[in-house]
């Protein structure tokens, strides 16, 4: 069961029980989960559980009478659901519970619910027969409403209908109105409303060999469908069996002979319907397979009746003989009728056919005849059904005219694959629908749906596969004959499809593309791309131009060993709407109580840098694009962002300890807040540095060394997408990236280092400035380059910068800077401590002991967890 099932089926049991508080959805959903078994199982012995039930139950006999209608149509999932429900019966508990919220519902409910009335005349006044009459007819009306079955012609529509729809450019053929409105066409019995005319003579006054030669005649012409003169078919209602009408006067041992007869004319009655109405085109191939097996045998049994009827012409056949000879037949009439009306009553078509035709035949198990007939039906319906896979597995295409394939073709481009984030190209194009899977490749369904995928997406590049061990796949019921050909089909296709991506398509070369430029493997050329694109990205985004930012890309990959990657015209630039770590909140609040907080708390009009909003793209085509998808490169330019922003914040960091070198000028070490500044701008630089390292070398090095190796041992596609989700899963998760809670505090101590360093450069243009003007006052008037600095210079001195000038005021505000700092950082490596134990994250331990090396937050730490254990015990 997958997990979009799991969540659909917990939230739809939790609305229809009303439940609601507690843990909700997510907790049972993860409880099931954690519980699921690997394996399917396919069946369940029901018939413990069944009779459990049926002694639990206060009406034994319509539990029972309800069970064998459902085992009757074929109902999936039947015995699992038994046993599911015998189980619940055991559990006191819960079924005290169940039975309390049913009461609970029956009564909210109960103010809602109408129920259709009908007038009846007042007790004390007496019906007449006319009243009678309708009455009984509307309470009739009403109990049959519900188990009358639809007419052939409305089921026909309804079927036309949902296949026009799903196919509008593959319409259902029709059969003309005149193959339905001549009964005399379908060879079953006409009826008329009105009774015949009684005989001149009664049968019953000749003598008795008169009577058994007249009776082997009319059972001649009614065995083959057609009313004789004292032995008449009744009318049918629905799929109702046919039943007769023996003349009343007949010799009672006469009549006796002819009743155990008769059923096989019943049975007759129903083949020949069900051959005539299944025929029809919306009931699909295999239904049509199965009515021409079925038409054959009926050709073998006219054949038996013509043979007796030529007896009989020559008076050499009696009742008995007849009796004699048609008891062969009868068990395969049984038989044939018996599947003709399961069939019918589970309105069965493709695989759920031959699901039911699988099991009936292992249900014959010890009756030989009757299992070979099955056997015999099964094979003949399954051949079209398997003409449709032996298509799909060895060319990868899907012919399905009366949509009766277990996978369904849905019409998804894949050009979008690289557009949209939510497109499920690859699990969505083509799906199971699980009850068009027969039983007997249910184990198998899986493989069916990846052969086909496999050799699809080799064929939409414009190359033709076709399976070198293609062989016609025939129904057994040894499993494994066919069960072989479709793991020789699939291991075909995987190599085909793995091949082609590794090979030709070079998969292995993009990715490591791909972890030059977004896992900022190139050193160099970042170091280049940066001293470049500076000033530009310092602009608000509005005001940055992009084609001047690209060809600064352009520029910097030139100019560093970027440049002999085969790959690197396929890297552009992005401006995203928001910065990365409200784009990081936004995707972790998604269905979650938080989201419409986040939503409603951003703020439109605050104004991005163009480093904020700075980020990669690459340009992917078909059919890489199935791995490296849009939700893949989503999740690089998130680990790209993050690690961006570390390099932008460590060169503002080295920006400062540069500028610092111009304080040996002044006195400026003898000030109290001068030491000060020089540590927490080392600790922040150690802070950034160690955090850069543990990402990229303890993180995402050995990440993809680990990936890169399941590559070369992967043996289909679904490995390799699974291998490569999992690489960026890790990522993300060891770099902080998938918990809000340590996110919002490394973007906390981010935003005071860049609030420090900004603050120190204010500091060191004001020190510019004051040395200009004493300059200025010994040398006389300054020079036009050494004025236009200082006009600039003073451009971007903020104003309140004054305040800040002082050996006082910046001795405070740089003790501000470092508590805050420090406070943030033991709160970083508290947080790390509780999660690397208790989540088991033990990757994130690395990053305690890198910023705690010399053990100088360790006793801080030791009392924060001493508080939090004393303040959990109160």
């Amino acid at each position: 069961m997958s997990e979009f099932r799991i969540h659909h089926d917990v939230n739809e049991l939790l609305s229809l029980l009303h439940v609601r508080g507690g843990d909700g959805a997510e907790g049972y959903i993860d409880l099931l989960q954690k519980h699921r078994t690997p394996y399917v199982t396919t069946t369940v012995s029901a018939h413990s559980a069944k009779v459990k039930l049926a002694e639990f139950s206060k009406t034994p006999e319509d539990f029972l009478r309800k069970y064998e209608e459902l085992k009757s149509k074929n109902v999936r999932n039947l015995d699992p659901l038994v046993y599911l429900l015998s189980k619940l019966c055991e559990d006191k508990e819960t079924l005290q519970f169940l039975q309390q919220n049913a009461k609970d519902r029956s009564e909210s409910s109960a103010n809602t619910t109408t129920t259709t009335s009908y007038s009846v005349p007042p007790t004390s006044t007496k019906m007449s027969m006319q009243e009678l009459d309708e009455l009984r007819k509307k309470l009739g009306n009403v109990t049959a409403s519900s188990n009358a079955p639809l007419p052939a012609e409305v089921t026909r529509k309804m079927l036309r209908d949902k296949h026009n729809k799903k196919n509008p450019t593959q319409p259902n053929p029709v059969f003309p109105n005149w193959v339905y409105d001549r009964p005399a066409l379908i060879g079953d019995f006409i009826t008329s409303p009105t009774p015949a005319a009684d005989p001149a003579v009664a049968i019953g006054t000749l003598p008795l060999p008169s009577q058994e030669q007249a009776l082997v005649e009319d059972l001649l012409f009614v065995l083959i469908g057609v009313d004789g003169r004292d032995v008449t078919a009744q009318p049918v209602l629905g799929r109702q069996n046919r039943s007769f009408i023996v003349d009343a006067t007949l010799d009672m041992s006469i009549k006796e002979l002819v009743n155990r007869i008769l059923p096989v004319a019943s049975y007759y009655s129903t083949i020949t319907r069900f051959i005539e109405e299944k025929s029809s085109f919306e009931y699909g191939q295999v239904n049509h397979a199965l009515t021409a097996a079925m038409r054959t045998l009926m050709k073998e049994y006219l054949i038996l009746v013509t043979q007796l009827e030529h007896l009989q012409r020559q008076g050499l056949l009696t009742l008995q003989k007849l009796w004699f000879y048609i008891q062969p037949t009868m068990r395969t009439m049984e038989i044939l009728a018996s599947i003709a009306s399961s069939v019918d009553k589970g309105e069965c078509m493709g695989g759920s056919t031959l699901s039911f035709l699988h099991d009936r035949t292992f249900n014959y198990t010890g009756d030989s005849q009757a299992q070979e007939l099955c056997l015999y039906l099964t094979k003949a319906a399954s051949v079209p059904y398997f003409e449709i896979l032996e298509k799909w597995i060895y060319r990868g295409i899907i012919r399905d005219p009366y949509s009766e394939f277990m996978v369904e073709e849905h019409e998804l481009q894949k050009e979008k694959i690289q557009e949209d984030y939510n497109d499920k190209y690859w699990d969505q194009r083509y799906t199971i629908v699980q009850h068009r899977i027969p039983s007997f490749l249910q184990k198998m369904a899986d493989k069916i749906l990846s052969t086909g995928k496999y050799l699809n997406v080799v064929r939409e590049c414009g190359r033709d596969v076709t399976c070198p061990d293609a062989k016609e796949v025939l129904y057994t019921l040894k499993e494994r004959a066919y069960v072989e050909q479709i793991e020789k089909a699939y291991n075909y296709a995987s190599k085909v499809l793995l091949d082609f991506l590794m090979e030709e398509k070079e998969l292995v070369s993009r990715l490591r593309s791909i972890k030059h430029y977004f896992l900022m493997d190139k050193g160099d050329f970042f170091v280049h791309f940066m001293d470049l694109t500076e000033e530009e990205l310092k602009k608000p985004v509005d005001d940055i131009v992009p084609p001047r930012l690209e060809a600064l890309l352009e520029l910097a990959l030139r100019m560093s060993t970027a440049n002999t990657d085969p790959f690197k015209d396929d890297l552009k630039i992005d401006l995203m709407p928001h910065d990365v770590i409200t784009q990081l909140l936004r995707v972790l609040a998604i269905e979650t109580k938080q989201e419409k907080a986040i939503i409603n708390a951003e703020q439109a009009d605050v104004a991005l840098s163009g480093l904020e909003a700075f980020s990669f793209d690459y340009i992917v085509k078909w059919p890489l694009s199935l791995i490296i998808n849009r939700k893949a490169l989503t999740r690089y330019q998130m680990l790209f962002r993050h690690m961006f922003y570390c390099k932008h914040v460590e060169r503002l960091l080295c920006n400062v300890w540069i500028t610092n070198k111009d304080f040996k000028e002044y006195s400026l070490h003898s000030a109290k807040w001068f030491s000060a500044a020089f540590a927490l701008r080392q600790r922040m630089l150690n802070f950034v540095q160690n955090i850069q390292y543990y990402m990229m070398f303890e993180v995402m090095e050995p990440t993809w060394h680990v990936m890169e190796n399941n590559l070369k041992t992967a043996s289909n596609i679904d490995d390799v997408l699974c291998h490569h989700t999992s690489f960026l899963d890790n990522c993300l998760k060891d770099c902080m990236l998938t918990n809000p809670e340590l996110l919002r505090i490394f973007s906390k101590l981010m935003s005071v280092c860049v609030m420090f360093t900004n603050c120190m450069q204010r500091f060191t243009q004001s020190m510019r400035l004051d040395r200009l003007s004493q300059q200025e006052a010994l040398d006389g008037p300054p020079a036009p380059s050494e004025e236009a600095e200082k006009k600039r210079q003073t451009k971007f001195l903020p104003e309140p910068a004054d305040a800040v000038l002082s050996d006082a005021g910046l001795e405070v505000t740089i003790g501000k800077f470092d508590g805050n700092f420090s406070t943030l950082l033991l709160d970083l490596l508290d947080k790390l401590s509780i999660y690397s134990t208790n989540d088991c994250e033990h990757s994130m331990i690395s990053i305690i002991y890198r910023l705690d090396f010399n053990g100088f937050y360790t006793e801080r730490l030791e009392k924060m967890a001493i508080e939090r254990s004393q303040k959990a015990a109160a």
